[in-house]
């Protein structure tokens, strides 16, 4: 299923469904960032994903991590929430949604790493290397608060 992901565009559609979404900040011990090349967009971004019925947000992060990445991780805090109405994600099934993420940092307790079928490719990237890489400006602007090392998450 293709996606398409609308900043601040007039043309893009009214979403019909609101999300409740959480990602994680995976480093490494080289302080190196767990990133994946999304199979739907062919764009970068921090593990995450939809929150389920029977989730916790942390658990979101924890659940969306493993299943996209193969590592089991732990929750060690918060970058942000990110909750901006100008954001909408377009599906090929029909769903426009307009999500609220909660981004969490978090720290590899086991596992391995496995590509899934919603990336096509996992990477710890350094994060001088991070502006060379296609992301939504959503993705960075979260990446860029972790990397500011902020005293409090951002609330917006």
């Amino acid at each position: 299923m293709a996606r398409t992901e609308y900043y601040d565009d007039a043309n893009a559609p009214k979403p019909n469904r609101m999300v409740v979404a959480a990602s994680a900040v995976v480093v490494d011990d080289k302080g190196r960032i767990l990133l994946q090349r999304r199979s739907d967009n062919d764009l970068w971004a921090l593990p995450g994903g939809g929150m389920d019925m029977t989730d916790s947000l942390p658990g979101t992060a924890v659940r969306e991590t493993k299943e996209e990445t193969g590592l089991d991780v732990e929750i060690t805090g918060l970058v942000g929430t990110y909750t901006d109405p100008r954001h909408i994600i377009a599906y090929s099934d029909g769903e426009v949604r307009r999500q609220f993420n909660v981004c969490f940092t978090a720290r590899i307790t086991g596992g391995s790493l496995a590509i899934s079928d919603e990336s096509s490719e996992l990477r710890f990237v350094d994060p001088g290397e991070l502006d060379a890489l296609p992301m939504h400006h959503t993705q960075r602007l979260r990446l860029q608060h972790f990397l500011e090392n902020r005293p409090a998450p951002y609330l917006g």
